[in-house]
């Protein structure tokens, strides 16, 4: 092995391996275990949360697949209708020409060919991480295949009325011309104003107030509302507001959505504008009037002056009209959440259009009812009550999308606007009975990403052909993903499968939070705090960091700040880390259903934990490799296994049983921080030194030699098995040269079996007395440490008030306790015995001597001590007079006062120690 441990060296190698021979797929034995992959956008790049995901589920995949399980890891990409259709059109913008310019045809040839060069940057970056999806299996949502699932849902939902064509309001974004879901939509605080408005009462007696942070909308106002207990306006309700700027009439209604509370108790009301305005205006049949056109510009149904105008233009005139007529009664700063296109970075509108829809009353009752029945169960449990919030309180689901990259609606309309829906426009004609002349145009819209989405469990596997892997891995055993696509997947996912295959899609849903920086601070570009894995795995120099976090700003103020800031936290980059340094942080911060603050520190931490695991094999490898390691070769000879052997045993059973079963219930950070302590506490820290002794004794027997070589590289070679599924490559790496020298064959670690808890291997009774021993040392190391005495100094040691268990041990482990401690002479003294004067330690009642006499210079340590106790005397002093200052006691915040009384306390405590010790010393 080479002396240091290279990330970059093994890492391609491994991974090029395990997938040209085929170890990802499913191998037909055992029992069915499959997970789909959350199809990632096709023009996307891996970020963080995706890299958290894809750890998650390769521990689950590789775990269930040394388990004995026959694995399956759908891997899939999605089209991603309009990030996808946006990166196309910026392409061609940049070279002066628009979509339209191409035609629908062209544009798609022009996007095929964009996604087929960009498809593999993310699947690559997927490998980066080591998944072991089955890559022959891939599917994409605009496949052939998952095309034809997609027609034959939207068909079957149409036949039964459950897919219809209607005007309602949406969420549009006028910049891309669409529709969006509101998932595509962000809002966020901004500062914005608040406008407040007179209304003149048509018969002239008198006026209401009403206030809006979009004044342009007035002009499409029906009504005023306020509420019916509202004693103020009671008698003005169902008399008629003259509308400024339109001389329109509108009615006074009372709703209870009003809240008399809020600035003057009277609202106005813009049903084609306004999402809650809309269902008051539905509740009292109000008019619709749709001021804007699809590119919020004002439209027709406006006064002729506003005609033309962006809507912010007609913002300014509206306000300016409004004060000039004195209808303006005053403007106040107001925040506000405005919503974003999250594409675009547009306002969005809420918008009135023709739309298809999804009926989802008759399919949520079900997907309710698998979970209420346990059929789905969500992992953390909580998450079961937003999703039962949700599926109880369902609109019916806009589906269609005014782009052109994506599933095109398969419906067809004649000359007469009369629509046919089916598989094909040959199928409409046969089914209709058309003539061939008559003039069929299909639908230019095409399906939210969503909706072919919702059939990812079963049209990858062949859906609606009843095929082999449908029956074998469906239903599928969990599915990985973020709480903030519960209901615009999951609930979809569920409400599609029962309605077409009457399963369930997935039996449990693992739900994880997002992934922030370290300083519980969510990542984004703004903020400069984005980290790209891939960095993090290969490394990155400072300059190019900070290029990669401000391309492509707009706002130079915001590049310098971000630019200060990543020179300021990484200021000589980031180092390589390596994947399995970025899958084991991930783990260990996999606490279910909590948002995952992501820190460097542990990182580098993890990294060393890869360092000292490779440091251990390179030990366990230089003493076992051409020695008689108990397996039957070069003339073996039975073995011995000693007090360390059998502890070690013991407590690698421990560490079996607590990563199964953690694994099991999902508890990823519990499974890393078992291996992690066992690993790093007791086999690199303690069991590597207890075989020393044995290995470098000319007293040791063949037997006691052969049992600690054996043990050394059979525990070793468990170690790297259950470590495998959280960090792969440099488990493979360390396993293909232990195993041999193991007694195991085998062509990869992914193929051999879990380690497996048994209880007949624990030995209590040798913990026990392995935690005696490592008592004592320790104890022996604290005296070596308080009184600074050199670790390479041989020690004499008494000890005194034992009982016989104590006495036992020490019998049986006086060569592990003399070489560890690193002891001279150990004397047990008797109760009428005096020590001279010692370093004392306790054991329970033991008690460790060390005499002083001789093992240290008095002066020159008395010398030392004098500093350290003026040290601590003048910051005893510093700390006393700070809080004895009253000023500072009244002003400073109570924990700032506690924090300084611990320092004192802390202070005062350590002085007495120093204090007690320097006279011990002077009595030598």
């Amino acid at each position: 092995m080479n002396k240091t441990y290279q990330p970059e060296e093994i890492e391609s190698h491994w991974y090029q391996t395990w997938e040209q021979r085929g170890y990802f797929a499913p191998d037909g034995e055992g029992q069915p275990y499959c997970i789909m992959i959350p199809p990632a956008n096709v023009t996307g790049s891996l970020h963080m949360g995706h890299a958290f995901q894809y750890t998650i589920m390769d521990v689950l995949i590789r775990y269930n697949r040394m388990s004995g399980s026959d694995t399956l890891w759908q891997m899939g990409t999605d089209h991603a209708g309009i990030a996808t259709q946006m990166v196309v059109e910026r392409q061609l913008n940049a070279e002066g020409v628009t979509r339209h310019d191409l035609g629908r045809e062209k544009f798609l040839e022009k996007t095929w060919e964009w996604k087929d060069k960009s498809h593999g940057h993310i699947t690559q970056q997927i490998r980066r991480m080591g998944a072991s999806v089955d890559w022959g299996r891939e599917r994409f949502t605009l496949d052939d295949g998952l095309s034809n699932a997609v027609r034959e849902v939207f068909v079957s939902l149409f036949e039964e009325g459950l897919i219809y064509r209607g005007k309602r309001l949406v969420n549009w974004d006028p910049a891309l011309h669409t529709a969006l879901s509101d998932l595509e939509v962000i809002s966020e605080e901004e500062n914005g104003s608040l406008w407040h408005f007179r209304y003149p009462l048509a018969d002239g007696s008198g006026h209401v107030i009403v206030a809006t942070t979009r004044p342009e909308t007035m002009l499409g106002d029906t009504a005023v509302a306020v509420h019916p207990d509202d004693e103020r306006y009671a008698s003005i309700v169902g008399k008629q507001i003259k509308l400024p700027l339109t001389g329109r009439l509108i009615p006074i209604v009372a709703d209870d959505y009003v809240d008399p509370e809020f600035g003057s108790g009277c609202v106005k009301i813009t049903p084609a504008h306004d999402f809650n305005d809309y269902d008051i205006g539905k509740r009292h049949d109000l008019e619709i009037i749709n001021i804007f056109t699809d590119s919020a510009a004002i439209n027709d149904a406006a006064p002729e002056k506003y005609r033309g105008l962006d809507r912010f233009d007609a913002r300014k005139q509206v306000l300016a009209d409004l004060e000039e007529l004195g209808l303006l009664d005053k403007t106040e700063d107001h925040k506000l959440k405005v919503p974003r296109g999250d594409r675009s970075g547009q306002v969005v509108e809420p918008y009135m259009t023709d739309h298809w829809y999804v009926a989802v009353e008759s399919l949520a009752g079900p997907a309710i009812k698998a979970v209420e029945d346990g059929d789905i169960e969500f992992v953390p449990k909580n998450w079961e009550n937003t999703y039962f919030s949700w599926m109880r309180d369902l609109q019916d689901w806009c589906i269609s999308r005014q782009l052109w990259w994506g599933h095109r609606i398969p419906a067809w309309y004649d000359d007469e606007g009369k629509v046919y829906v089916g598989r094909s426009e040959q199928e409409v004609r046969e089914k209709h009975q058309l003539a061939e002349e008559l003039n069929l145009r299909q639908d230019d819209d095409v399906l939210d990403t969503w909706f072919s989405s919702a059939l990812w469990t079963f049209s990858t596997l062949g859906w609606p052909e009843k095929t082999e892997d449908l029956k074998k891995f469906h239903p599928t055993d969990v599915l990985v993903t973020g709480f903030d696509i519960i209901f615009f997947w999951v609930a979809r996912m569920i409400m599609m499968t029962l309605k077409f295959t009457g399963e369930v899609p997935f039996k449990k849903v693992y739900v994880h939070g997002l992934v922030r920086d370290g300083e519980g601070q969510k990542m984004s570009k703004s903020k400069g705090n984005v980290l790209d894995p891939i960095d993090l795995i290969d490394g990155i120099e400072l300059d190019a960091l900070v290029e990669k976090r401000t391309a492509n700003m707009m706002q130079p103020k915001m590049a310098k700040r971000v630019a200060k800031a990543t020179r300021k936290e990484f200021s000589e980059g980031i180092p390589a880390y390596g994947t399995d340094a970025i899958r084991f942080t991930f783990c260990s911060l996999a606490t279910t259903g909590r948002d995952i603050n992501f820190s460097l520190e542990r990182t580098e931490g993890y990294r060393n934990f890869c360092n000292k695991l490779w440091n251990a094999a390179r030990y366990v490898l230089m003493n076992t490799e051409e020695h008689d390691c108990g397996l039957g070769k070069n003339g073996a000879s039975e073995v011995e296994l000693g007090l360390p052997e059998r502890w070690i045993v013991s407590r690698l059973q421990d560490t079996e049983k607590k990563v199964t079963e953690s694994i099991a219930t999902y508890r990823f950070d519990l499974a890393s921080q078992a291996i992690y302590e066992f690993v790093w506490n007791e086999y690199c820290d303690w069991y590597l030194e207890l075989s020393k002794p044995v290995l470098w004794s000319e007293d040791s027997t063949p037997q006691q030699l052969a049992g600690t070589r054996h043990t050394l590289i059979t525990v070793l070679e468990s170690i790297l098995r259950i470590a495998h599924p959280l960090i792969p490559y440099i488990t493979e790496e360390i396993w293909q040269r232990v195993a041999p020298h193991a007694g195991i064959e085998g062509d990869s670690i992914m193929l051999q079996p879990y380690p497996v808890f048994n209880a007949g291997k624990v030995d209590q009774n040798a913990e026990e007395d392995i935690d005696w021993l490592k008592a004592v040392i320790t104890a022996i190391r604290n005296i070596r440490g308080e009184m600074d005495i050199s670790p390479a100094k041989a020690l004499p040691i008494f000890f005194k008030n034992g009982d016989a268990n104590d006495q036992r041990r020490l019998d049986e482990n006086k060569l592990l306790l003399t070489s560890l401690a690193k002891l001279e002479k150990i004397q047990w003294l008797k109760d009428n015995e005096e020590a001279p004067v010692s370093a004392t330690q306790l054991v329970g009642a033991l008690e460790l001597l060390v005499p002083m006499a001789g093992l240290i210079d008095t002066d020159a340590e008395i010398a030392r001590l004098d500093k350290e106790i003026n040290k601590l005397q003048q910051e005893v002093k510093r700390i006393a007079g700070k809080l004895g200052n009253q000023n500072f006691v009244a002003k400073a915040p109570a924990e700032v006062v506690a924090k300084e009384q611990a320092k004192l306390d802390d202070s005062q405590s350590a002085l007495k120690n120093l204090e007690e010790k320097i006279q011990v010393i002077k009595t030598l």
